[in-house]
């Protein structure tokens, strides 16, 4: 069985839990360590049960916890070879590094997971379909427009964790940011906005689909109301009423979600696994 838990999502960080069986992986570790152990603990995970960390990108809001959460730990840091060296040099821990080429694909205990390049200011930000026994997640976050590509990737999914970062119109009258801000964050590698979102999922969402989890909702121009809603109505019209919208929070992390489609239980409390893993550095 399949589950996931969003530690936290917003421009003050990224991080999301993924269960499967006995293999349990951290996706983003945007939050402080000391903000990722607090919140792995109200959801009933020690940090030390992980069997590893993916990275999408190098950016603060998405990596930010790595360094301080690996001193003391040695746990497998999964990311693509401009990620790491754009994050190399920032790290005093020791770093278990495991290299992967966006595109692949490769397994992780009982999870098989493909990364595939995604448009967004970053050295190579990717998202990832990640396949369980019985289900499929996919993850894209800080996306600027939506490929081909990424549609293809995202076709059959019972979940899916996707960004809705701003109203359109919150944005333009937005007073805090410059307008180069709101420019980077409208443009083809910044961030999908409430519509940009909804047609996405309008084109990729199929019976199969359950769950969407909006994530990286701007604090100032958006709302979890608005997105829900304008994501709501896209899947409505494409007679897809029974899929569950639900908005990340920045501030608490969210309940377990199960995604496999044939189960409604909570899995047991994941065990520490041993991985054969590769490019180790």
């Amino acid at each position: 069985m399949m589950r996931m838990a969003v530690l936290g999502s917003g421009s003050g960080g990224n991080a999301t839990l993924v269960h499967c069986n006995s293999t349990l992986i951290l996706v983003d570790a945007g939050l402080s360590a000391k903000q990722l152990v607090l919140r792995m603990a109200m959801l009933g995970i020690q940090p030390e049960q992980l069997d590893a960390i993916l990275l999408t990108h190098e950016h603060s809001d998405h990596a930010r916890g790595v360094d301080v959460l690996m001193r003391k730990r040695d746990i497998a840091v999964y990311a693509n070879a401009l990620t790491r060296e754009a994050l190399s040099d920032k790290m005093k821990s020791n770093i278990p590094w495991r290299v992967f080429r966006s595109g692949q694909n490769f397994d992780l205990g009982d999870l098989t997971i493909q990364a595939f390049k995604i448009p967004h200011d970053a050295a190579e930000p990717v998202g990832f379909i990640i396949h369980g026994a019985d289900a499929q997640l996919s993850m894209v976050s800080d996306v600027g427009h939506a490929t081909n590509l990424m549609r293809e990737q995202l076709k059959g999914s019972h979940a899916i964790y996707v960004e809705a970062n701003y109203d359109e119109h919150l944005l333009e009258i937005d007073t805090k940011r410059p307008w180069s801000t709101k420019q980077r964050i409208s443009s083809r590698h910044g961030h999908l906005s409430n519509h940009q979102t909804a047609a996405l999922l309008s084109e990729v969402a199929c019976e199969k689909l359950r769950h969407v989890m909006l994530s990286h909702l701007s604090s100032d121009c958006n709302c979890p109301q608005l997105a829900k809603r304008i994501i709501s109505e896209g899947l409505s019209q494409q007679g897809l009423d029974h899929v569950h919208v639900q908005c990340a929070d920045q501030h608490q992390p969210t309940d377990w979600i199960n995604i496999s489609p044939s189960s409604n239980q909570q899995s047991p409390t994941p065990q520490n696994t041993t991985l054969s893993l590769f490019d180790t550095f």
